[in-house]
């Protein structure tokens, strides 16, 4: 992948993209963080902002949304809401230890399911991710409808691999601790808890 400086991802976007920034805060077991949220614009898929570097994309991620505001304000950009949004991973994380005996917090896993699928965008790491099938699509239509009750063998087998995959690729991932002095750490091995 050519490298393509950070001002040129603010100006456009990633991939030529350009669209209403939020700060997104994940807690999960394992890495916590902000994150930069891009909204898609018309039928363009949000994505979670991912700097392009040498071989692979790394996830510029803050400590509190006042450092996302800060880092999206030196680049010229805003914004679109003050506050941030939150996805509990750890509920997720916890139910995923044992899904046979615990219950599904369908809306974490609605959020996760969505966060996953935005990181892997703005990563360029969708093959990370189950390929969904119709399994996929109906599981999702009952975890929308809070049906999770209902979900087939084969429906939770594929929302327990999707989700399984995501939180790795959400421990994994490469990421900018300090995006302003370019820190990178490669995976969430050695990340402190509050990254």
């Amino acid at each position: 992948m050519a490298k393509i400086e950070m001002a040129d991802v603010f100006a456009a976007g990633h991939r030529g993209r350009r669209g209403r920034l939020y700060a997104y805060r994940v807690r999960g077991l394992g890495r916590s963080a902000v994150v930069l949220w891009i909204g898609g614009e018309g039928d363009e898929p949000d994505q979670v902002l991912a700097l392009p570097e040498a071989e692979h994309c790394q996830v510029p991620v803050f400590m509190t949304v006042r450092q996302a505001r800060m880092y999206v304000s030196r680049r010229g950009r805003r914004l679109a809401t003050s506050e941030a949004n939150t996805l509990e991973l750890t509920r997720v994380q916890h139910w995923l230890e044992d899904p046979v005996r615990r219950r599904v917090p369908p809306g974490a896993v609605l959020e996760a399911w969505n966060f996953f699928e935005d990181l892997a965008r703005g990563l360029g790491e969708v093959h990370r991710l189950p390929q969904q099938s119709a399994v996929h699509n109906s599981a999702y239509e009952k975890l929308f409808g809070g049906e999770c009750a209902a979900w087939t063998p084969a429906e939770q087998r594929a929302v327990l691999e999707l989700i399984t995959a995501g939180v790795e690729l959400w421990n994994s991932c490469p990421v900018i601790v300090k995006p302003c002095s370019r820190i990178v750490v490669d995976s969430g091995r050695g990340v402190p808890q509050g990254l």
